[in-house]
Parts: C-alpha cells; sequence; structure tokens
C-alpha cells in the first residue's frame, strides 16, 4: 500500500565540482577524484524531495543499484538507519524525512540537542608555507577560527606552522596530521618538542602509526598539545586501557556508526571532531550531527573549503570560527540547482589529471624527481628514507608543457620505480591518508 511517506523515485546524479584555484594543484596529487560527486534525490510519493551526495572517490559506501531497489516503493523510515545503503542515499532519506515531518534531521537522532552551533576548521593537503599561509589568511578573513593541515618530510612544518601564524589573528588555530609519516616516537620527539606549547597548535594527529599504541602512550606522556588519531574500533579498549590518546576523529560509518562512535567517545569523556568530507549537503550532515553528539567539541572537518561550489544557496561560513546548526527541515538547506547542472556531468565521466613531476629539494640543494605520490609515501613511509621532517626541505610541481623534455623527465622518474609494485602514475589512494 502507498502512503504519503513511500519512497516513489530515487535518482543519481553525477557532477564534477572543481577546486578552488589556489588549492588545485596540491588538491590533485592526493585527492584529485574529491570533485567528482554523486547525488541522490529521493522523492516520496506526496512529492517530498530529499538529498545527499556521495564523494565517488572518498565514502564509506557508494550507493549502488540493489540499493535503489531495496528502498524504492518502500516506507521512508524503514531504511533510514540502514548504514550499509552507501552515503548520499542514506543522507537524502534522512533530509527527506525530516522534510516530511517538519523539523531538522536532528531532531530524529533520539538525543537531545546539545548545541545551537558547530565550530568548523577550514581543510588544507600538504603544501608549501607560502600557500598555506593564504590559505590561512583567506579562511580567517571569511570567519574561520579553526585550521587543520597535513605535515609532510617533503615541507618544512615549522615554517609552515610560522608563515601561516603571520597572516592570521591570535585566535586562529591550528591541527598538524602526519598520518604516521614521524615514524616512531623516537623520530617524532624532536619536532613534536618544537611545536608543544605554541599557543597557535591545538592538537597532533597521526603522528605514529595508528596502531603504535606504545609509542602515542610515551609522546602523550611528554606533550601537553592533545594527541589525536582516527576512530578505531578495534583498537579502542588498548587505547582507553592505556590511557595513550586525548581524543579522536571520527570519520567514517554511516548515520547509525556516527552515533554509536559519538556515545562510545563520551563514555569515556573522549573530546573528537566529526570528519566528513563533502560539500554544503555533507557539511549540513555534519551540523545535524554535531547538534546531539555532547563531546564532538573540536572544530570539524568537512572540506567543502576546497570547493568551488557548496551546491547549496544558503552561506555556509562560520562567524568567528561557528557554524548555526539549521533549524529548517531535514538537512536544512537548499540546493543550488543551477549549480548542479551547470557541473553535471555523464555516468561515464571520470576525472582526468594532469601529468606532473613532484620535486623533492633538501636544504643542502639536493633534488629528485617522483612521477607519483605513490613513489613518495614508499620512501617516507615503507622504506623510511627520507626522514621525517627536514628543515628546509619542500616539493615543487613542475606540470606538463607537452614537450619532449617533460615527457623523458617523468618516464625517468617513474622508471625508478618500476617492478616495486608500486603503482605510477595512476591517483591512487592510502588507506586513511587522504584527511
Amino acid at each position: 500500500m502507498t502512503t504519503p511517506l513511500t519512497i516513489a523515485s530515487v535518482e543519481r546524479i553525477r557532477v564534477h565540482v572543481p577546486f578552488t584555484e589556489r588549492s588545485r594543484p596540491w588538491n590533485n596529487v592526493l585527492v584529485g577524484g574529491w570533485g567528482h560527486i554523486e547525488l541522490c534525490k529521493v522523492t516520496t510519493s506526496s512529492g517530498v524531495v530529499g538529498w545527499g551526495e556521495t564523494l565517488l572517490t572518498y565514502t564509506w559506501k557508494l550507493v549502488d543499484d540493489a540499493a535503489v531497489a531495496r528502498v524504492t516503493g518502500k516506507p521512508l523510515f524503514d531504511h533510514l538507519w540502514d548504514d550499509s545503503l552507501g552515503a548520499g542515499l542514506q543522507l537524502a532519506l534522512l533530509d527527506a524525512a525530516g522534510k516530511a515531518l517538519g523539523v531538522p534531521a536532528h531532531r530524529l537522532l533520539g538525543l537531545p540537542q546539545v548545541r545551537q552551533s558547530m565550530p568548523l576548521a577550514w581543510w588544507s593537503t600538504k603544501m608549501p608555507p607560502e600557500v598555506l599561509a593564504e590559505e590561512a589568511a583567506e579562511a580567517a578573513s571569511r570567519g574561520y577560527r579553526a585550521h587543520k593541515f597535513k605535515a609532510r618530510p617533503w615541507f618544512d612544518v615549522d615554517d609552515q606552522v610560522a608563515q601561516a601564524s603571520a597572516a592570521t589573528p591570535d585566535d586562529y588555530s591550528f591541527g598538524i596530521d602526519w598520518n604516521s609519516l614521524l615514524l616512531s616516537s623516537a623520530g617524532a620527539r624532536p619536532v613534536l618538542e618544537r611545536l608543544d606549547g605554541n599557543s597557535r597548535v591545538h592538537f597532533f594527529e597521526g603522528a605514529v602509526g595508528r596502531a603504535q599504541i606504545a609509542d602515542q602512550k610515551d609522546l602523550r606522556g611528554r606533550f601537553t598539545t592533545p594527541l589525536v588519531e582516527h576512530y578505531d574500533a578495534a583498537l579502542f579498549p588498548t587505547w582507553m586501557t592505556e590511557n595513550a590518546l586525548d581524543g579522536f576523529v571520527v570519520d567514517t560509518g554511516g548515520i547509525s556508526r556516527f552515533l554509536h562512535m559519538g556515545a562510545t567517545c563520551a563514555a569515556f569523556n573522549k573530546e573528537f571532531w566529526l570528519q566528513i568530507v563533502g560539500t554544503g549537503i555533507t557539511t549540513a550532515f555534519a551540523l545535524q550531527l554535531s547538534a546531539v553528539l555532547t563531546h564532538a567539541r573540536w572544530p570539524s572537518v568537512t572540506a567543502l573549503n576546497v570547493f568551488e561550489s557548496t551546491l547549496v544557496t544558503e552561506s555556509m561560513e562560520p562567524t568567528l570560527g561557528l557554524l548555526a546548526i539549521p533549524t529548517a527541515p531535514g538537512l536544512g538547506v537548499t540546493i543550488d540547482e543551477e549549480a548542479v547542472e551547470r557541473y553535471r556531468v555523464g555516468d561515464d565521466y571520470r576525472v582526468e589529471l594532469p601529468r606532473t613531476i613532484l620535486v623533492f629539494r633538501r636544504p643542502d640543494g639536493a633534488s629528485r624527481d617522483y612521477a607519483s605520490i605513490n613513489h613518495l609515501w614508499q620512501e617516507c613511509l615503507d622504506d623510511g628514507t627520507m626522514g621525517v621532517q627536514s628543515p628546509g626541505a619542500r616539493l615543487d610541481i613542475v606540470e606538463d608543457d607537452g614537450g619532449s623534455e617533460f615527457a623523458e623527465r617523468f618516464a625517468e622518474a617513474g622508471a625508478r620505480f618500476s617492478g616495486t609494485g608500486v603503482p605510477w602514475p595512476a591517483l591512487t589512494f592510502y588507506p586513511g591518508l587522504d584527511t
């Protein structure tokens, strides 16, 4: 029997939203596929429309034909908590459910509202100090007061902090993420010691490997800056037993899993931030979750600042670092359908990234070419031959000019890794290393 809350149809729309001009070259190095997005538009039999989105190269679950078939013709609330549907479809159901009942989506999550606004962080991938400083200055001018950025052996993190601090007001803070590249507590100690106590640095994330709990415990005992890692259900009991971490990044799942992780952190009085990457649609979802998760106190990371468009008509910029929780029904935002049509692509669309040569330079003038970020990762993480954080180190990008000199140099750089099993120059992602 069809009711007003029956799902009449699910439409899936592919778009490609470009990166902002300044961030584009650096985002393309590892997360170049992020802008390839699938929107889900759910329509009920009474005409209520809900929207969600899936980043096709970065999500907890893609939406497939079987998931669409499973919900079509069924009551709206039958599958609302089914995390296996995929990101875009589940968000669209949540949006439609809130609209159908005339309430913000957080009213459906079974928990009382605990905050009226969410702290929101600007996000930057790895980039030179002067580019990071320009990003930070723009962020501060647009109301941000927190900034998460990537630290890497191929950039001088002290210079990154110094230049970005000089470009921003005193109340603008930085979170630094190494994605395991400090390798061990012995390697991390001298780097973190220089940064610890800097009033502008508010957390150290992923200093060593996620499962290196003895190293984490050692570092936490030495420094006052909070030590943070991505939530991992298998490791969580040991982290708590060893008291190895100050807080967490809650970053993958579905509605049910986000609520579970939030409740688990709260039970142990561990603060966290939500890290759910996407445009204004996903940011609206993060806002709705933040409204009811007591320990989601740290600035959330959605990386919407890297996209040319938020895909929604409402402003998604914070005031003094805070973005108000929407009070409108559903996710609380309106889809910018003109933007959707402007960025719309076919189902067979593939992101074409330009060929580049990555040039790593040491302070002594020595340099080395890489045809793929995978090669650089191998020498940093797998081989450990590059060193963990060299003052004055730098990475530059040489773009393909179509000439024979570039082609020869690119081929030579890639040939060094032939037979190693490390892919090049295809865009591949090290799990967990892109945000």
